[in-house]
Parts: C-alpha cells; sequence; structure tokens
C-alpha cells in the first residue's frame, strides 16, 4: 500500500513554532505603538545591564576561552563529533568557508575599516589621533574580533555537534542540557530554551538585514548615484530575501555551501588587491606587530573592566560585541554543528577557533592598517570625517582612495550583498531546525523564516525600531549566558565520561586467550590474507558463526542471572547486554563494503565489490574485520570487549564522589 502522505503541518513543533511566532508579533505591536518609549526603555535596561553584569560577560567569555583550548589539548579532544568511524561530511575548504561566512563575514567587511578608524579618533584611554592611538586601535579591534569571538560561537557549536552525532540527540540547543536534566529536555524547559534560541536568531538576521542594507545602499549611492533612502533600503531587502529563499530552495550543498565558497574567494580578491594596491610593506609589519602585541596583551585585555579609569568605553564597545556574539551564538553554533560532523572534537576547535581568528586578523590588519595608513601618512581627513558621519561608508570612502576604486567597490558591494544571503540563508535553516520535529522539512518551512525575517526588517526599518530591535538581541545575551555556562558544564561531564571509557578501552587488562584448537603460523597468515568477500558471503558469515558465537555466550550470561539479547540490525547482528542504571553493553557484527588492497586483489576480481564482518561497539566501527573467525575466536573477542567495558564502569563508579 502506498504511504499515507503527511499534513503540511506535520512536522512543525508547535510549543517552538507557534510560541515564537507569537512572541515575534507581540514584539512588532508594541513596538509599532510605541517606538520611541520602547526604544527608551530597552536602551535603560541596556545600560543597567552593562553597569551591573560587565564583570560576569568578561569571565564568562574568558571562562568559555580556556574550557576550549583545556578540552582541545587533553584526552577529550581525541573523540570525534559521530561514531568512531565517522568521516568529515564537507572538505577543509568547503568548511570552512560556511563556518566563516556564517559567523562573521558581513561584520568584517562593514567594520574591517570603520572600526580601527572609529578607536583612533576616540581610543579608551589616552589622546586620540596620535601614532599611540592608531597602534592601541589595531590591538583593540583585534581583541574584539579574535579568539574571544570565535570562542563564544565554538562552545555552543561543539555542544550541539557533540550531543547530535555522538550520542544520536536531537541538533536543537536543548540537547546540550541533556547531562544535567535528562528527558526533561524533550518537555517545557527544552521546548523554552529553543524558543529563547530561535527568537534570538530571528531578532539577530531581522537587525542584520536592516543594518545591513545601508552599507549596500551606500556602495550603489557611490556607484551609481541611486538615493539612500528607506525605499531603496526596502527594495535591497527583498532582492536579499528572494536571493536568500532560492539558495534556501537548493538546499545546504547547493546553496549555502556555493555561496559560501563564491564569497571565501572574492574577499581573498578584494584582501590581496588593499594589500598590493596599498603599502604593502608597511601593511606586513603593521600587522606582525599588532598580532604580537595581541597575542602579548591577551590576559591582560581579557579581564581589563577599566575599573579604576571608568569612561563608558567599555560598555559601548567590549561589552556591546561579547553580548552581540553571544546573542548570536545559537544560530552560528548550530550552523558550524549542522557541518561539522565526524570532526575530531581538537580538529573542530582548532578549525573553528584559530583558523578564521587567524583570517580575521589578517583581513583587520590589512584594511585597518591600510585606511590608517593613508590618514596618518597622506592626510586623509575625509576618511575620518566620513566615518564619524556614518560607518556605513567607510569601505566605499576607502576604496576611493585606492586604484581602480570603481571596480573594487563593485567586488565590495557584490561581496556585502552575497554575505548578507548567505546570513539570512543559514539564518532561515538554524530557525527550521529549531522549530521543526525532524530536519527533514518541507521547503515551505523554511521559506517562512526566510520571509518572516525579510517582513520584520522591512517594518522596523520604516518605522524606526531597529534600534530598539537591537537593543532587545542585546538584552537576550544576559540570560543566555547564563544557559552557556550551564551548557559548558554538562559537555565537560558527558566529555570526561566518554574520555574515560577511551581510555578503558585502550588500557585495560585483557584476560589471555586459551585457544583449544589453536592455528599454525601459516593458518593464521592465510586468515588475514584472504581475498574479498562478497556482501552475500559476509552476511551468510554472520547469520552462522556469529549467530553461533552470540547465542552460546548468551546461554552463559543469561545463566549468571544477566539480561541479554540478541537482535538483527541493518546489514548484521546485535548483542546486547542490559545493566539497567549504567550504561549497557553492545557488541555488533556488521558487513560492511572496504577497499581491498591493491597488492591483494586478484587481477580478475579488480571491479569486484570487496565487504567485511567488521565489529561495532556502542561508540562506533572498530576497524578491524572477523570475517572467518571461528565460534571460538568470537567468543574470545566478545569476553575481551566486555571485560574492558566492565573496567570502564568499574572507573565511572570510582570517580562518582
Amino acid at each position: 500500500m502506498p504511504s499515507e502522505k503527511l499534513a503540511w503541518y506535520e512536522n512543525i513543533n508547535p510549543n517552538v513554532f507557534v510560541s515564537t511566532v507569537a512572541i515575534i508579533g507581540l514584539f512588532l505591536i508594541v513596538v509599532l505603538l510605541a517606538p520611541n518609549s520602547f526604544d527608551l526603555v530597552t536602551k535603560h535596561l541596556n545600560q543597567w545591564v552593562t553597569d551591573s553584569f560587565s564583570w560576569f560577560y568578561v569571565l564568562s567569555v574568558a571562562i568559555f576561552l580556556i574550557l576550549l583550548i583545556y578540552i582541545a589539548i587533553s584526552d577529550m579532544g581525541k573523540i570525534k563529533l559521530g561514531l568512531d568511524h565517522s568521516q568529515p561530511t564537507y572538505s577543509n575548504s568547503s568548511w570552512f568557508a560556511m563556518l566563516f561566512t556564517a559567523g562573521m563575514g558581513i561584520g568584517l567587511m562593514f567594520f574591517g575599516v570603520a572600526e580601527p578608524v572609529m578607536h583612533y579618533v576616540s581610543p579608551p584611554t589616552g589622546d586620540a589621533e596620535t601614532i599611540q592611538a592608531a597602534q592601541q586601535a589595531m590591538q583593540v579591534t583585534f581583541f574584539h574580533w579574535g579568539l574571544h569571538a570565535w570562542a563564544i560561537y565554538t562552545i555552543v557549536g561543539l555542544s550541539l555537534a557533540y550531543f547530535a552525532y555522538r550520542h544520536n540527540l536531537p541538533l536543537k540547543i536543548r540537547s546540550a542540557l541533556y547531562p544535567l536534566i535528562g528527558k526533561k529536555i524533550y518537555g517545557p524547559i527544552g521546548d523554552g530554551v529553543d524558543t529563547f534560541a530561535t527568537i534570538g536568531t530571528v531578532f539577530g538576521v531581522a537587525t542584520t538585514l536592516g543594518f545591513g542594507v545601508t552599507q549596500i545602499n551606500s556602495g550603489l549611492n557611490y556607484l551609481f548615484g541611486i538615493e539612500q533612502s528607506s525605499t531603496t533600503q526596502l527594495i535591497l531587502i527583498i532582492v536579499v530575501s528572494a536571493m536568500a529563499s532560492l539558495s534556501v530552495f537548493l538546499g545546504l550543498d547547493k546553496g549555502i555551501k556555493r555561496l559560501s565558497e563564491l564569497n571565501l574567494v572574492l574577499a581573498l580578491v578584494l584582501l590581496l588587491f588593499v594589500f598590493f594596491a596599498s603599502s604593502t610593506i608597511y601593511l606586513l609589519q603593521t600587522t606582525i606587530q599588532n598580532a604580537g602585541q595581541y597575542v602579548s596583551n591577551l590576559f591582560n585585555m581579557t579581564f581589563n573592566l577599566y575599573a579604576y579609569q571608568p569612561n563608558g568605553w567599555i560598555g559601548g564597545w567590549t561589552i556591546m560585541y561579547w553580548a552581540w556574539w553571544i546573542s548570536w551564538s545559537p544560530f552560528v553554533g548550530m550552523f558550524i554543528a549542522r557541518v561539522s560532523k565526524g570532526r575530531t572534537i581538537r580538529e573542530f576547535i582548532v578549525g573553528v577557533l584559530f583558523i578564521p581568528t587567524g583570517f580575521t586578523l589578517i583581513w583587520m590588519g590589512f584594511m585597518g592598517n591600510a585606511a590608517l595608513n593613508s590618514i596618518l601618512n597622506e592626510a586623509n581627513t575625509t576618511l575620518v570625517t566620513a566615518v564619524q558621519n556614518d560607518s556605513s561608508v567607510a569601505l566605499f570612502e576607502f576604496l576611493n582612495t585606492l586604484p581602480f576604486s570603481g571596480v573594487m567597490s563593485l567586488i565590495a558591494t557584490l561581496l556585502v550583498m552575497l554575505f548578507f544571503v548567505t546570513s539570512a540563508d543559514s539564518g532561515a535553516l538554524v530557525t527550521d531546525y529549531l522549530t521543526a520535529k525532524s530536519e527533514n522539512s518541507p521547503t515551505w518551512q523554511r521559506l517562512f523564516w526566510t520571509v518572516l525575517m525579510a517582513f520584520l526588517a522591512i517594518v522596523l526599518l520604516l518605522n524606526g525600531g531597529l534600534s530598539a530591535l537591537q537593543s532587545a538581541t542585546m538584552l537576550s545575551a544576559l540570560p543566555f549566558t547564563f544557559i552557556m555556562l550551564f551548557i559548558c558544564w554538562g559537555l565537560v561531564k558527558a566529555l570526561r565520561l566518554d574520555a574515560i571509557k577511551m581510555q578503558a578501552l585502550q588500557t585495560a587488562r585483557i584476560t589471555p586467550r586459551a585457544i583449544q584448537n589453536p592455528r599454525s603460523w601459516q593458518q593464521r597468515l592465510g586468515l588475514i590474507m584472504h581475498y574479498p568477500h562478497t556482501q552475500q558471503e559476509v552476511e551468510a558469515y554472520i547469520q552462522d558463526v556469529v549467530k553461533k558465537a552470540f547465542l552460546s555466550v548468551q546461554k552463559e550470561l543469561k545463566r549468571r542471572k544477566l539480561d541479554i539479547s540478541i537482535k538483527d540490525v541493518d546489514d548484521g547482528l546485535q548483542l546486547r547486554v542490559n545493566h539497567h542504571d549504567e550504561i549497557n553493553f553492545v557488541y555488533q557484527v556488521i558487513s560492511r563494503e572496504t577497499s581491498t588492497p591493491s597488492f591483494m586483489a586478484e587481477p580478475q576480481a579488480e571491479d569486484c565489490q570487496n565487504y567485511q564482518a567488521e565489529v561495532f561497539l556502542r561508540e562506533g566501527g572498530q576497524n578491524y574485520d572477523v570475517m572467518d573467525w571461528t565460534v571460538e575466536d568470537l567468543i574470545q573477542d566478545i569476553i575481551d570487549q566486555y571485560e574492558r567495558h566492565l573496567h570502564f564502569l568499574s572507573l565511572v563508579r570510582t570517580e562518582q564522589p
């Protein structure tokens, strides 16, 4: 009989979906009815948060960075984001392109020139518009866009990827709390966490669309004289959202992946142009010096609250940035997790934390120092005035001082637009994950969120409510910081357990084998040098020899009053020992396709498929083949692995208070 067609709303999680839409609708009503009052209230609340909790933000972000470094260098770094035999889904280049463009691409375009100039004009300490102010401007810019920002994204992405791919939990924010609240993540608490994350994502992307179109408008005004107005920006939001909708329709591999790769290529073109068109030696010297100062002063900058010289600067910059990154972390973290399956935790941390940071520092170093060089050594005061009047024109005003300014401004405008498309596309993808029951959502669900975010940006842009939305987004960072600290606690708790088991599997004492009919070395060599087996041969072996070994072990363990079961699984057979409140033991033999070594294959069998009978434990494939083993060989291997498992459980009990 044909399967019953699901209703169009079947994949919606109503608790999260409906509550998110209702809260966004309520927000719109309040802003439209009393925009000035709402803006005033949110600004006062933001100021109170900054004055009262700046120390909390600084301490929390420091904890995230220190914790990630500790995890990466410890044995926990060897654990895979997936089963032990998992391989990365995307190549390194595609992976880096996607996580970079989703994380900060548009921010670098907007602030690459603007922020160093603004710090130069108004430094946190010391005199403005001096050589010292220029050095401090670059050091502070590196600090805001460096390791700390990516640490916030990395900790959320790591938690989501680990629990989703290692423990088969949903790819949602709620899953990171599983070690702390268990199955309650499937109840109201989990729905509340996901709703909160969804609202933060929608508000964050809508704010970016609203404020970001001002930079695109500035570029088009510079290139073609198109008027800078609300009407133009409205059209731009519609165009960007339409492009994002097309990308959503194409999916992750054909849409976001290709756009991200194009973004990275264009960004490199723009960066290299600035490097060669400006003072190349000067950029190399200053950027290297800036990087050295950043690294050498990293600890001091991390904990510097300007407590003895309060001037409000830290609230308007550092705390604002930390809150902004935290409010975006559900969106960026989940997207990074989505494209990182199969990598080790160490590889994930190094890739997400250090590689984008390195590229970011190079970008900020070249763009910022080139702009400051234009001001300091070429007396380009026009750039200072332009940035002070409208920071969205900073990049185009700077490019105007270089050769081929028209062409490069066109590339910059295109790049900004593509970055927006990628942000809107990945934002819709993440929001859909959070509000759906499963990942296999119909296209309309993803398109719905793209349209909603565009509509939200348009309404607020036309009614002057974007600053209120920005303030509300910033406020959401405070409670989510507490959630992130709980996520860290749960992550470390689960990782330590996994690391203990990994150690137990490697170091446990194994009972020596006592084979009743030992093979000669020639027989053993013949066994390991066997010719390729077909899938049918392996499956027959599993149902015959493996099943006999399983039944023998089952009989003995049942005699010892243990709950043991045998069942067919996909392409194999599973033996499971139920330990009730402790972790169960699982031993499977699976028929799995493998490559045949060229020196062992018969000439006539080169095109044949080769299968092996691979052992799988609870953690995944163990990369060894038991094909042609005797029943006694298999029984001994099962007992070996079971003894390792019991040793692991013993270590866990010893670790518990």
